[in-house]
């Protein structure tokens, strides 16, 4: 249960709109947000709205602009490189989407701290759900992703629980 600061966020509420009947396997979706959002939480209030709105723009009809204007063009910033660029397939768009995040500096690495939080998430709901096939696939990403994903310092804890559920299949999946 997230704690009441982030149930009553804005990003949140945006967000529960956006993403309105989408489901996050058998759950609303609002659940991966949240999980995302307490993953980031410690780091800061704009890393919280981040997390809430990283999949709008990709998964939803809400437009980078609509970000902007109700939350800051920093933020829209953010949820930019974290949109998967356009490609054919999944290896297509994670190749250019990781080339995009390899090249952030200053600020706007706050995204990555968010992508982490989403990778954690995804891998933690993985597990729980027993999604064999999905956490072999962040398994395969997972070097690439964190060779342009990781920053030394920005959050190193998040990188620890990543890697170690991503390092041992039969203790992560049994």
């Amino acid at each position: 249960m997230p704690s009441s600061c982030l149930l009553n966020h804005p990003a949140r509420t945006f967000a529960i709109q956006a993403h309105a009947d989408q489901r996050y396997g058998d759950h609303p979706y609002v659940v991966h947000l949240d999980a995302v959002a307490a993953l980031v939480e410690p780091y800061g209030e704009m890393a919280v709205t981040v997390a809430y709105l990283h999949d709008t723009v990709e998964d939803t009809a809400v437009s980078l602009a609509q970000v902007e204007q109700a939350f800051g063009a920093a933020v829209a910033t953010c949820v930019a490189v974290l949109t998967d660029a356009a490609g054919a397939t999944r290896a297509e768009r994670k190749s250019k989407t990781y080339a995009k995040m390899a090249q952030l500096t200053g600020e706007v690495e706050l995204a990555l701290l968010v992508k982490v939080a989403d990778r954690l998430a995804n891998v933690r709901a993985c597990v729980q759900d027993g999604r064999t096939a999905l956490w072999s696939v962040y398994q395969s990403e997972h070097a690439v992703f964190k060779a342009a994903a990781y920053r030394f310092g920005q959050c190193d804890t998040l990188w620890l629980a990543l890697d170690g559920l991503l390092s041992d299949p039969a203790a992560a999946l049994h």
